[in-house]
C-alpha cells in the first residue's frame, strides 16, 4: 500500500521591517540643553570691539564662568557632531544619495570642530595671569568668536542646506520648515563676511538660535520611511 506524497508547502516569506536608525531628537535635544546652558553662563562675555585690557580684566574676574562655559561648549560639539551624523544616514535610508547626506555630514562635522576650537581658546583666556599681556588676551578672545561666531555659522549652514534641499525637493520636510532651513542656511554663508566686514556679526546669531530650533523641528518632522504610495 502506497501512500500519496503531499507537496511541501512553501515557507511565507518573512517580512522585512525596515532598519529605522538612531532616534534623532535625542542628540538634538542634548546639544540644545547644552548651548542654552552656555549662553546662560556667558551673558556677560566682552563685544569683539571691547579692548585688550577690558577682555584680560574680564578674563581674571570671571575665570571659574569662563571655564564653565569652555567645558559646556565643547561639550556640545559632541551632540552635534551625532546629530549630523544621524541625519546623513536618515537621509539615505529615505532614498537621499549624495551630495545631500555627505554635505550634511561635512557641515555637522565642521560645525561641531568650531564649537569646540572655540570653547579650547575661550579655557586658554581663562587661564591667563594677572601679569599676561592684554594683546594676547585680545587675540584669544577673537580666535574663540572668529570659530565659536561666523566659522561655526558658515559650516553650521552646510548641514542645515545639506538637509533643507533634500527636504524640499523630496518632500520630506513640511514647506515652511524646508524653506525657513534654506533662509538660515544662506544668511550662514553670509555671515562669513563678518572676517571683512564686522557689521555682517548681527547675522551670527541668526543662525545659532534660528539654526537652533530648526535644527528641533527638522528631528521632529523627518522621517524616518519613506511613505510609498500603492497603485
Amino acid at each position: 500500500m502506497t501512500t500519496a506524497s503531499h507537496p511541501a508547502v512553501p515557507a511565507a516569506p518573512r517580512r522585512r521591517h525596515p532598519q529605522l536608525g538612531p532616534p534623532l531628537l535625542v542628540p538634538v535635544l542634548v546639544y540644545v540643553a547644552l548651548t542654552i546652558a552656555y549662553v546662560a553662563v556667558n551673558a556677560s562675555t566682552p563685544q569683539p570691539t571691547a579692548s585688550g585690557a577690558d577682555v584680560l580684566r574680564h578674563d581674571l574676574d570671571h575665570a571659574p564662568q569662563i571655564k564653565v562655559g569652555a567645558f559646556l561648549l565643547v561639550a556640545s560639539a559632541t551632540p552635534l557632531a551625532v546629530s549630523a551624523a544621524v541625519l546623513s544616514r536618515r537621509l539615505r535610508a529615505l532614498g537621499i544619495t549624495a551630495p545631500g547626506g555627505a554635505i550634511t555630514l561635512i557641515g555637522g562635522a565642521l560645525a561641531a570642530s568650531a564649537l569646540a576650537l572655540s570653547g579650547m581658546f575661550a579655557w586658554t583666556g581663562a587661564r591667563l595671569a594677572s601679569d599676561a599681556s592684554p594683546a594676547l588676551a585680545r587675540a584669544l578672545a577673537d580666535l574663540s568668536f572668529a570659530t565659536g561666531g561666523p566659522g561655526f555659522s558658515a559650516t553650521c549652514a552646510l548641514l542645515i542646506a545639506g538637509v533643507s534641499v533634500p527636504g524640499l525637493l523630496g518632500r520630506l520636510l513640511p514647506r515652511p520648515v524646508a524653506v525657513l532651513g534654506l533662509a538660515i542656511a544662506v544668511v550662514g554663508a553670509l555671515s562669513s563676511l563678518t572676517f571683512a566686514v564686522y557689521g555682517f556679526t548681527y547675522l551670527v546669531p541668526v543662525v545659532r538660535f534660528g539654526g537652533t530650533l530648526w535644527l528641533i523641528a527638522t528631528a521632529a518632522l523627518l522621517p524616518r520611511t519613506r511613505v510609498r504610495s500603492h497603485e
